[in-house]
């Protein structure tokens, strides 16, 4: 069974900081990519970072400058470093991995439960 769970979600003012982290369990092959995407109420799921296993990163217009996105491929874990949050960013944050299965060579996409962000005074 692969899992992912995420973890580092909260409560934060207006400026603060927060770190998320994502950590795939199970028995895989290797991992293409991992990101993190994220759904406000009333609002679609979007995109906000993702890097690849080569260190590649990809980041929404908004959150460029203020969120880093950074992995450790030997771990099958990923980060998201959030600095000068706003109130905009609050939502669920769900963790995104690609990955090959270890039984059947096949490329395989998984989502972790989401972890909370919310941004207020």
């Amino acid at each position: 069974q692969v899992q992912l769970v995420e973890s580092g979600g909260g409560l934060v003012q207006p400026g603060g900081s927060l770190r998320l982290s994502c950590a795939v369990s199970g028995k895989i092959f290797s991992i293409n990519a991992m990101g993190w995407y994220r759904q406000a109420p009333g609002k679609q799921r979007e995109l906000v970072a993702t890097i690849t296993s080569g260190g590649i990163t990809n980041y929404a217009d908004s959150v460029k400058g203020r969120f880093t996105i950074s992995r450790i491929n030997a771990k099958n874990t990923v980060s998201l470093q959030m600095n000068s949050l706003k109130p905009e960013d609050t939502a669920v944050y769900y963790c995104n991995a690609e990955y090959i299965d270890i039984v059947v060579v096949t490329t395989v996409e998984s989502w972790g439960q989401g972890t909370q962000v919310t941004v207020s005074s």
